[in-house]
Order: structure tokens, then C-alpha cells, then sequence
């Protein structure tokens, strides 16, 4: 038997998302249910909501869901009710394809199935994401938050800090490695929290003054200044790995040049055309290159919460309720949040 399950959801394109009311699937048996504590708030869920990409309404979003579990499957063995959990952006993948088998199921041949957005593979309806009551999701994409962590504030690891953890982890960040970040937003301060922790040594690329003091805070040991030609010099071809959490088309010229041979600038913010032209001279001639990085599989985002348990991060956030939503999305656009919006879902249960 399904369950009702309150939300908010948006119904067309610029719409405001409202109160909704659906039906949760029963559990299948290896399926978790659990009660929706927390969820962060994603540029991801504003792109959607507003129709810049394929969207199919209506639609629920968020896909940084932490809560308790209330429910189990039958066959359900890595989980009991009571369990601290969290789902990211995937609640399914074919898992037969290379790319599943080898643990990376953002990648999958056939597509995964998004938290929301998206059809489920085994009866067709449509998901919902974490804007609700209570999710239900299968234990294979089922993650386990460490009980040391901020539940409020672990919600966005599971987007934010898996998207900036895989690329550190792929191009193996660690002692002695020269990290920059391009950008101080959701996704740039998890960069730097995560590059520190791994013991790089960590530039932030600012367009503007005055973020020194919170970037240092954060896990910088520089600060540059990207549109000052002097400073940029001064940090030519000495980094190893870039972060570049940007979400819009931007020069990536300037950056390129303070790659080190063998450098890499990793985009992980930007979904569309690279504007201007990039030149390949430097690329050839110091074997750099330019690559992108999506989130990260679930047997990598347990690592990630695994990690940030050990070393105790997670993300600055600002907490709201349910109900102001539709403000949160118009100061997004205005970039004015430090660093994370996360919805206190309590507040969901004002609503009738």
C-alpha cells in the first residue's frame, strides 16, 4: 500500500512551488524508508524548477536528503529504523553496465535514475526528491551519515561535497599537492574544506576582494585576486589540480596559466558551452588539460561521509522552513547565501 506523502512541488515553468500531496510507493523488500529531516538546496533544483532543463512537472525537488530511518524491506540487512541516513542524486542505475560494476553509477550506460525528475526503473512513476515528508529508496542507494555530524548540515555533502570530493580523490589530492579553487559558493567552500583535510596546500581564485578572511577560515592558505594580473603571475605554473565550481561560461584562460605541467583544471559548476575559445597552445606545450567531473558513485559518497565524519566537516548553511522556499531560490540568484541553503523539514508539518 502506497503512503500519502506531503511536499512542495512546482506545476510549470518560473512557477512557485507550493504545498502538494502524492503517494510514497510501499516497500518493496529492499527498499528504506525514512523520515526526511533535512534537505539542502541545490542550484540543480532552481534549473529544474525553472525549465532550463528537461523538466517534467510537476516536480519535487532536492537530492540532499538526510534523515531517520522508520521502515525496513524484509531483506534489508544494512540498515535498521532508528539509523541516521541520507540519498544523494541517485536512487537507481541498471547496475549490470561496466560502469556500475566497477562502482560508478552516475556514469551508468543506460542512464541512472535521478532522485527527482525521473522515472523509476521498476514501475515507470515518477520520482519525487526530498522536498517532502519521507523518502523511500533502495538500500543499494541508502547512505550512512556518521553520527558525529550536524544532520542539518551534512544535507549538502551529498551533492556539494561529493561533487568537489571525486575530483580531489580521482587526481589523488593529498600531501604536497597545489589545489586551486575557482569560486567561493556552495560547492567552492566544500573545495576548500575537503582539499585542506586531505593535507593539499589550497589557493582560492576570487574575482573580487574581501574574501580573504572567510576563504583562510575555510581551509585557504592563499588567497588571488584572478582579475590582478601581478598576483596571477605570481602563482604561474605552480598548481597541480583545479577546482573550477563556476556555474557560468567564464574564461578559463587565466587559470590555465597557473597550471604546473601535468596540471588539470577540473570543471564540476559549468553545464554548457565553453566561451571564449580555448587555445590549445597551453595545453601542448605544458601537457595540461582541461576535464569535468560529475558527482560521485555510492560506494565514493560513503567514503566522502565517511571522511567528513573522521575530520568533522560539513557544510555552512543557512537554515529555513518549508514555506520560504520561493525566497531562498530569487537570493540564490542574487548569490546571497553563506554558503548552503537546507530546509529544516519540520516546518512541513505546519501544512494541512
Amino acid at each position: 500500500m502506497s503512503t500519502p506523502t506531503k511536499g512542495y512541488a512546482c506545476h510549470q515553468a518560473k512557477g512557485r512551488l507550493s504545498l502538494f500531496h502524492f503517494e510514497r510507493r510501499d516497500l518493496r523488500d529492499d527498499d528504506v524508508e525514512f523520515d526526511i529531516l533535512f534537505c539542502g538546496v541545490c542550484h540543480s533544483d532552481l534549473h529544474h524548477v525553472y525549465g532550463d532543463w528537461r523538466t517534467h512537472y510537476p516536480v519535487v525537488p532536492g537530492h540532499e536528503l538526510v534523515g531517520r530511518v522508520s521502515r525496513v524491506g524484509a531483506k534489508v540487512s544494512r540498515f535498521k529504523v532508528g539509523d541516521a541516513v541520507a540519498v544523494g542524486c541517485l536512487v537507481d542505475s541498471c547496475q549490470h553496465c561496466q560502469h556500475c560494476l566497477n562502482n560508478l553509477e552516475q556514469y551508468c550506460s543506460e542512464g541512472a535514475t535521478g532522485t527527482y525528475n525521473d522515472l523509476d526503473r521498476q514501475d515507470q512513476t515518477r520520482t519525487f526528491g526530498g522536498y517532502s515528508e519521507r523518502m523511500v529508496a533502495s538500500e543499494k542507494f541508502v547512505l550512512m551519515v556518521p553520527e558525529n555530524l550536524d544532520l542539518a548540515s551534512a544535507a549538502p555533502l551529498l551533492c556539494a561535497g561529493i561533487t568537489t570530493y571525486s575530483p580531489l580523490r580521482h587526481w589523488q589530492v593529498g600531501p604536497g599537492t597545489k589545489v586551486g579553487v575557482v569560486g567561493l559558493g556552495g560547492l567552492g567552500h566544500m573545495a576548500l574544506k575537503l582539499a585542506h583535510a586531505m593535507g593539499a596546500e589550497v589557493t582560492l581564485f576570487s574575482r573580487s576582494p574581501g574574501k580573504e578572511e572567510d576563504a583562510k577560515q575555510l581551509g585557504a592558505h592563499h588567497v588571488v585576486i584572478s582579475t590582478d594580473e601581478s598576483q596571477m603571475k605570481q602563482v604561474a605554473a605552480s598548481l597541480d589540480v583545479i577546482i573550477d565550481t563556476v556555474p557560468y561560461q567564464h574564461d578559463l584562460k587565466p587559470y590555465l596559466s597557473t597550471l604546473n605541467i601535468n596540471g588539470t583544471l577540473v570543471l564540476v559548476g559549468l553545464i554548457d558551452k565553453l566561451e571564449p575559445t580555448i587555445s590549445t597552445t597551453p595545453l601542448i606545450m605544458g601537457r595540461r588539460s582541461i576535464a569535468g567531473s560529475l558527482i560521485g558513485g555510492i560506494a565514493e559518497t560513503q567514503e566522502m561521509l565517511d571522511f567528513c565524519g573522521q575530520h568533522n566537516i560539513t557544510s555552512d548553511i543557512e537554515l529555513i522552513r518549508m514555506q520560504e522556499i520561493n525566497e531562498a531560490y530569487e537570493r540564490m540568484l542574487q548569490s546571497d547565501v553563506k554558503y548552503r541553503f537546507v530546509i529544516d523539514m519540520a516546518s512541513l508539518k505546519e501544512e494541512q
